[in-house]
C-alpha cells in the first residue's frame, strides 16, 4: 500500500459541495429531482465542470455525455485509475446517491492538489450519464456503452415517454461531447456510494467493502384486455387487465418471498387506461424488477413469471406483450481493488464489512473492462430513492478517505 498514513480529504469542504450541488433540483421535503439531460442536469454538470476547472482538471466529454475530469500524473502515458458515479437522480431522489461518488472523487483531487502530492499515473473523476434509468430505460446506459455491453447507437436511441431520445437531449443541453465512448485502457475504477440499505448501520459498521453485485433482471409487461361499462357489463364476461396486473402484482411479490432471503422482486410502475373511475381497464402497463446474487436462481425467477404471466392471460382472455429489457449477471470485483478498499478501511481505523450491493452501480459495467471495486458508507434508515436519503457527515468524510487511500495505492506516488 502506499504511504497515505497522514493523508486525508476535507470533510467540511466535502459535505459543503454535496450541500451545494443538492440546490440544484431541489424538493420541499429535502431531496432532489434532477432528471437525466434536463435543464437541471445540464446545471449540474456545468457546476462540476466549473469546480474540477477549478482544480486544474483537463474535461473531456464523450459522445454518450459522459465526462471525465483528469488530474495529470508523473507519466500521463500510463492509462489512469478513474473514479466516479452519477448526478442524475429519481424523481424523489435524495441528495447523496450518485452525488456522492462523484464529489468524493473531485474531493481525493482537491486534497491531493492541498498536499503537493503527485501520483504516478493520472486519476480522473467521471460522471456517468443517466445511471438511474428514470428518465431514460434502462439503467446505466452509458457506463453500460463505455464498458461494451451495448452500442453507441442503442445508447443515444434511448427515448423517454415523450419520445425525446438521449443524442437529441445530449445536443439541446451541450453535452454531445465528441471523444470515442470507451475503447481505452483503464487501470482500475472505484466507485463510493451510499448503501441504499440497511445493513451497514445496523451492525454499526462504517464502510461497505464491496465484493459484488447481483444480478438484475428488468422486464416491461402490457396487458390488453377490453374497456367496457363498469355498470352494465357482467363480472363473468369481463376482460379487466386491472385484474390481471394485481394478480402479477401479488405473483411477483411471491416469487420474491419464495427465493428469500436473497431475492428482491418488485412491481414499480402501473399505468392503467383509459383510468376512469366507471370503466372496466382495457389496457395496463407494468414494469417487473428481479435481482438475485445467483444467476441460475434469477434465472429460475425468470421462468416462474413467465409461466403464470401466460395462465394470468389465459385465465382471464387478455392478450399480453413482455419483454425483458434489462438485464446483467451477478458481477464479482476484482480482488486486487477489493484488497486496497479493504486495507483502505483498516488503515484509516474505520469499522467495516464485506457486503454484496442490492443496487446496480456503473461500476457494473465498469467491471467489463477494468479491475473495479466499491466503498460502502451507511444511510440513516437505509433509505434511498427517497426525499428524505440522509447520512451523518462523519460518514461521508470516512468513505472518502478510505476512496483516497484506494485509489493511490493504485495510481502510485511519483515521489
Amino acid at each position: 500500500m502506499a504511504d497515505t498514513k497522514n493523508l486525508g480529504i476535507d470533510g467540511k469542504r466535502l459535505w459543503t459541495s454535496l450541500m451545494d450541488m443538492a440546490k440544484i433540483g431541489a424538493t420541499p421535503k429535502g431531496g432532489c429531482c434532477r432528471l437525466a439531460l434536463t435543464d437541471l442536469d445540464r446545471e449540474a454538470r456545468d457546476l462540476f465542470v466549473q469546480w474540477c476547472e477549478g482544480a486544474g482538471c483537463t474535461i473531456k466529454i464523450d459522445k454518450m455525455g459522459n465526462i471525465f475530469a483528469r488530474r495529470e500524473g508523473r507519466d500521463n502515458s500510463l492509462p489512469p485509475v478513474i473514479t466516479g458515479s452519477h448526478l442524475d437522480t429519481q424523481p424523489t431522489g435524495g441528495r447523496f446517491d450518485g452525488v456522492y461518488g462523484v464529489l468524493a472523487g473531485l474531493e481525493v483531487v482537491r486534497s491531493l492538489n492541498d498536499l503537493d502530492y503527485q501520483t504516478e499515473r493520472p486519476i480522473e473523476v467521471a460522471v456517468w450519464t443517466n445511471e438511474e434509468g428514470s428518465r431514460f430505460p434502462p439503467a446505466m446506459v452509458a457506463s453500460g456503452v463505455f464498458g461494451g455491453e451495448f452500442t453507441l447507437e442503442y445508447g443515444l436511441s434511448r427515448s423517454d415517454r415523450d419520445g425525446k431520445t438521449m443524442g437529441e437531449e445530449l445536443q439541446r443541453i451541450g453535452y454531445a461531447g465528441t471523444e470515442e465512448v470507451g475503447g481505452r485502457e483503464v487501470h482500475a475504477y472505484f466507485e463510493t456510494h451510499i448503501e441504499q440499505g440497511p445493513i451497514l448501520e445496523a451492525e454499526e459498521k462504517t464502510i461497505g467493502v464491496v465484493t459484488g453485485a447481483q444480478g438484475q433482471r428488468w422486464y416491461e409487461l402490457t396487458f390488453t384486455g377490453v374497456e367496457s361499462h363498469a355498470g352494465p357489463t357482467p363480472m363473468d364476461s369481463r376482460k379487466d387487465a386491472l385484474l390481471g396486473a394485481a394478480r402479477v402484482v401479488d405473483l411477483v411479490n411471491k416469487v420474491g418471498l419464495d427465493n428469500a432471503p436473497l431475492a428482491c422482486a418488485t412491481v414499480g410502475m402501473l399505468d392503467v387506461y383509459p383510468n376512469s373511475r366507471n370503466v372496466i381497464p382495457g389496457r395496463v402497463f407494468l414494469t417487473i424488477d428481479f435481482r438475485h446474487p445467483e444467476d441460475d436462481v434469477l434465472a429460475g425467477m425468470d421462468k416462474t413469471m413467465r409461466a403464470a404471466v401466460e395462465k394470468i392471460a389465459g385465465d382471464i382472455g387478455l392478450e399480453y406483450e413482455l419483454e425483458q429489457i434489462f438485464y446483467y449477471a451477478p458481477v464479482p470485483f476484482e480482488e486486487s481493488c477489493v484488497a486496497a478498499v479493504r486495507e483502505a478501511a483498516r488503515e484509516t481505523g474505520h469499522s467495516a464489512r464485506e457486503i454484496v450491493s442490492g443496487a446496480g452501480h456503473d461500476a457494473c459495467y465498469l467491471a467489463n473492462v477494468a479491475p473495479t471495486a466499491m466503498v460502502f458508507i451507511p444511510c440513516i434508515d437505509g433509505i434511498s430513492h427517497n426525499e428524505i436519503e440522509d447520512v451523518k457527515p462523519e460518514w461521508i468524510t470516512a468513505g472518502a478517505d478510505v476512496l483516497m487511500r484506494a485509489i493511490l495505492e493504485k495510481a502510485g506516488h511519483a515521489g
